[in-house]
């Protein structure tokens, strides 16, 4: 309880946030040793004491509202698991009791199981959906929707970095409001916004065309402000027209669509998505070409950066250094690796990728439709940040983005040479993807 008591000591107002019960062992794995047919769920008799010792600590402290996480409810859950979830709420019924309970589910839509289950747990105050990428889920609430209860509901996009649509989330909230009651509904986030970078405020090589289109965290805030407000008689049109504005900007935009790309879209068939020629014909032909042993070596493609390579592209990039210095550099670092792979006797080679800064951002930086960050850091794992780039528009590629470097590599050596590219769908998922299409289509 120390990060929370020093709040409440403040006087804020804290809604402390613990994963649920049995969503922290859905999303747990068995110990090293444990059989795999071992239930997770057995576990919960033995969690829920804890449970119960860390709410009575809270309301010790002073918590008037506690928020559970059970995003393991959007899962396609069997009727044994959803009985778990019913099983804990009304083992710890009791410990809850003087507290409002929220339970936040986010990612997806419920199934109608689910939603049946969510709605029916003991204790509970309020519920938290996800009314972005649950887009089903708002028709479950309008259908049935307990009396009395609070619905949290997720129409500002906390995955993403882009501006809310005001006009349609407040249409959105007007209609939950008519079902769920006006002292009842609470304007909320879809998710936590540890998903999204901090603030807009801290990019400054942004033009302002670009960030007129996003919101990060605190804008986010914002906007969950600005629409609880105008639910509550009290918009302000001023910035609702400029949102209105923004919206229309990016719809219409030159920079969103190119009609190149469109039209080389529109233009694929199912058949350019197979080779036109089958394994053992390709097997041959490269196994005449390259006459590679049985079980060829090669290693994965990146070599390990370091401190001195880091400074020289750090320097270029900063306009520290000559492009003439910056390939001589880069050109000894492939030099070293080169050599080192033909010492141990490695049969296709790579360059080691040293010219890359991250495999997604290395190539987003050459392709249009793509913007980047400087400090829109967001958390990966553990203490790993990522600094994504921003998919706006259609993608295209103006020039040859591995063909210098690659061939640069292969001048040094007369043993194969890969080529390496990082595959569109880990570039789309790495990314901040445009919400104005669906992924398939991006890709």
């Amino acid at each position: 309880m120390l990060i929370v008591c020093p709040h409440m000591q403040l006087g804020v107002d804290t809604v402390p946030v613990l994963i649920g019960p049995v969503s922290y062992l859905l999303l747990s794995k068995p110990a090293k040793g444990v059989e795999k047919t071992f239930s997770l769920l057995s576990l919960l008799p033995k969690i829920i004491p804890i449970y119960k010792e860390v709410i009575s600590e809270l309301k010790a402290a002073g918590a008037s509202w506690i928020q559970f996480d059970e995003p393991t409810l959007v899962l396609d859950l069997d009727s044994q698991q959803l009985q778990a979830f019913t099983a804990a709420y009304a083992d710890l019924e009791s410990t809850l009791s003087g507290l409002n309970v929220l339970i936040e589910t986010y990612f997806a839509d419920l199934t109608p199981e689910a939603y049946k289950t969510l709605i029916g747990l003991k204790g509970v105050t309020a519920y938290g959906l996800d009314l972005v990428r649950g887009t089903q889920t708002s028709d479950l609430v309008k259908k049935d929707f307990p009396k009395g209860k609070y619905l949290f509901a997720g129409v500002v996009d906390g995955r993403n970095i882009w501006a809310n649509d005001l006009a349609s989330s407040l249409s959105t909230l007007q209609a939950l409001e008519a079902v769920v009651g006006k002292d009842k509904l609470v304007v909320s986030t879809s998710c936590s916004l540890l998903h999204t970078a901090v603030d807009l405020v801290n990019e400054t090589k942004l033009d302002d065309e670009i960030k007129s289109w996003l919101a990060f965290a605190a804008q986010k805030v914002v906007e969950v402000n600005a629409l609880a407000k105008a639910l509550a008689g009290q918009k302000d049109e001023a910035f609702f027209s400029s949102n209105a504005a923004a919206q229309a900007s990016r719809k219409s935009s030159p920079r969103v669509t190119n009609a190149a790309v469109q039209k080389a879209a529109d233009a694929l068939k199912g058949s350019d998505h197979r080779r036109a020629t089958n394994v053992s014909a390709r097997l041959d032909a490269q196994q005449k070409k390259l006459n590679l042993p049985i079980l060829p070596t090669t290693t994965i493609g990146s070599f390990p950066q370091t401190v001195e390579l880091r400074r020289v592209r750090r320097e270029f990039k900063a306009n520290k250094i000559s492009e003439d210095d910056y390939v001589k550099a880069i050109e000894e670092e492939i030099k070293k690796v080169v050599n080192l792979q033909e010492e141990l006797d490695i049969d296709v080679l790579v360059h080691g990728e040293p010219e890359r800064n991250d495999m997604v951002e290395y190539f987003g930086e050459q392709l249009s439709g793509f913007a980047f960050t400087v400090n829109g850091w967001v958390q990966s794992y553990g203490s790993r940040c990522v600094k994504p780039p921003i998919i706006y528009g259609d993608v295209s590629r103006p020039k040859a983005m591995t063909v210098f470097w690659s061939s640069t590599a292969q001048s040094m050596t007369k043993r194969p040479m890969k080529g390496m590219l990082t595959g569109p769908v880990t570039i789309l998922n790495w990314s901040f993807v445009r919400n104005d299409q669906p992924s398939v289509i991006i890709v």
